[in-house]
C-alpha cells in the first residue's frame, strides 16, 4: 500500500465535508506532475487530506476506492480516483509543525508547496500519524492565536496592559 498527500482549500471541499459525504471523486488535478501521481495511485492505498490556504494543516485520512479514470468532463485530459473518509486526525498537523521536524527533511510538501499530489515515504507518513496523536499544543495552537509573531506581540501587550 502506497502513502499520498492530497491537498484541496477548505473553502473548496473540506474533509469534514467528505465524512459527510461518505464518497467522492479526487479530480481537477492538471499538474503534470500531480496529474502523474494521482494515476499511480491504487484502491486500497491512504492518503493524509491536508487543508491548504489559511489552515495549512493535515487534518485526515482518506483511502483511495478506485482505480484512477480519465475524466470525460475535463477537456483538459484530467483524470480522478474515487475517495472515501477513513478517519479524522486526532489534532491537525500544522505546516509550520512538519517544517520545525528534522524527519521532514527533504519531503515534497515543504520543497514543491504547489503540488496537489504527492507520494509520502512510510517512514514520514508514519511520523505524521504519531505527532497527530501526540499530546500537547500544536504550533497553531500555542498561546492560543495561531498567529505567529503578530499574535505573540499581541499577547505582550494584552500581558502588559495587565501588568499597570
Amino acid at each position: 500500500m502506497a502513502h499520498w498527500l492530497v491537498k484541496q482549500e477548505p473553502t473548496s471541499y473540506s474533509f469534514s465535508t467528505l465524512l459527510r459525504d461518505g464518497r467522492t471523486r479526487w479530480d481537477g488535478v492538471h499538474n503534470a506532475l500531480a496529474l502523474r501521481h494521482l494515476r499511480a495511485m491504487r484502491p486500497g492505498d491512504e492518503a493524509i487530506f491536508y487543508h491548504s490556504g489559511g489552515e495549512r494543516a493535515c487534518v485526515g485520512i482518506l483511502r483511495v476506492a478506485s482505480s484512477p479514470r480519465p475524466d470525460p468532463g475535463d477537456s483538459r485530459g484530467s483524470w480522478f480516483v474515487e475517495v472515501t473518509p477513513v478517519r479524522a486526525l486526532a489534532r491537525p498537523v500544522p505546516l509550520a509543525e512538519i517544517r520545525a521536524d528534522r524527519a521532514f527533511e527533504g519531503f515534497t510538501l515543504l520543497r514543491m508547496s504547489r503540488l496537489s499530489v504527492m507520494p509520502v515515504p512510510e517512514p514520514m507518513y508514519a511520523r505524521l500519524l504519531a505527532l497527530s496523536e501526540r499530546a500537547g499544543p500544536s504550533v497553531l495552537t500555542a498561546g492560543g492565536t495561531g498567529r505567529g509573531r503578530a499574535g505573540a506581540r499581541q499577547r505582550r501587550r494584552t500581558s502588559a496592559r495587565r501588568r499597570r
